[in-house]
């Protein structure tokens, strides 16, 4: 079989990051423990899982040790929960999130409704809610959730960073036509997730079948699959090759693949691979 693969996929910047920081702090301290996953990914988690790092849900699980603030972030409550228990806490939040908590804290400093367009149950959008230190934040993650805003006040509109440009414009758009007296936007998109979603369009309408490879429960990744489905409706979200049904790829000639940000660059490697060796004598491209 032909198989083609997205020139933009895989790992991104602030994934490799955190991966490195969990191993370099694996190396040097005994307990270790995770603030939910590192990243959304099963292979990584039970790969570092077997080289000591826990994974826990709350601080109040840790006594002692050392705890990593995953990738996503955590909220200003449970980093300060952190110290108040004397725990050693290594913060491996990419930068992008960072600044997205950032601003949603000035964004309320200065008077703003804050309104996040994302998931409102995503960790990352969770944490920025606890940075923006506001009763009152409103996470928009479809038109529905318009109802939640007011009008006549002043927004401060943010997207968590894994959303699709489009979204972000489409809800902004709904946003603009209700009421309010001062409306400010921060770009807070990630660059290479935009760039992972322009490329994985772009392959997805020059094959026969498209495959998006990462985690089941990874925003970036179903985003990436929800946006190929829209132009190839022969799009499968897979977390790796053993979950491949091969009877999907009968009549198929030539296959894309993509992968989400937090999906192993040998995961990628292993199903292309199997995937070129799949028998496609019998099909005739149609193409």
């Amino acid at each position: 079989m032909e198989v083609l693969v997205a020139k933009k996929c895989g790992f991104c910047p602030g994934v490799k990051n955190a991966i490195m920081l969990a191993r370099k702090t694996l190396a040097e301290h005994k307990k270790v423990y995770s603030l939910g996953p590192i990243i959304h990914n099963e292979d990584i988690v039970r790969e570092l899982a077997q080289a000591g790092l826990e994974t826990v849900e709350s601080v109040d699980q840790v006594e002692s040790g050392t705890i990593l603030v995953r990738s996503h972030g955590a909220t200003k409550e449970q980093i300060q929960l952190i110290r108040d228990k004397k725990l050693q806490m290594v913060d491996a939040t990419c930068v992008l999130v960072k600044r997205v908590q950032k601003i949603a804290h000035e964004l309320h400093e200065d008077g703003y409704k804050v309104v996040i367009i994302g998931d409102k149950n995503h960790p990352e959008v969770q944490a920025v809610i606890g940075f923006a230190e506001a009763e009152d934040v409103v996470v928009i993650g479809s038109e529905g959730d318009l109802r939640n805003l007011s009008g006549h006040m002043k927004l401060g509109v943010i997207c968590q960073t894994t959303q699709s440009p489009d979204h972000f414009r489409n809800i902004l758009a709904k946003i603009i036509q209700g009421g309010f007296s001062e409306l400010k936007v921060v770009n807070t998109l990630c660059r290479e997730t935009i760039k992972r979603q322009e490329s994985a369009v772009k392959l997805c309408k020059q094959v026969d079948i498209m495959f998006v490879l990462g985690g089941l429960n990874s925003a970036n990744t179903k985003k990436l699959a929800e946006l190929c489905k829209k132009h190839n409706n022969q799009t499968f979200h897979l977390q790796n090759w053993s979950e491949l049904d091969k009877s999907i790829l009968c009549g198929k000639c030539r296959a894309g693949v993509t992968a989400g940000a937090s999906t192993p660059d040998r995961v990628i490697r292993e199903f292309v691979e199997n995937l070129k060796s799949i028998d496609t004598s019998s099909c005739s491209d149609k193409r």
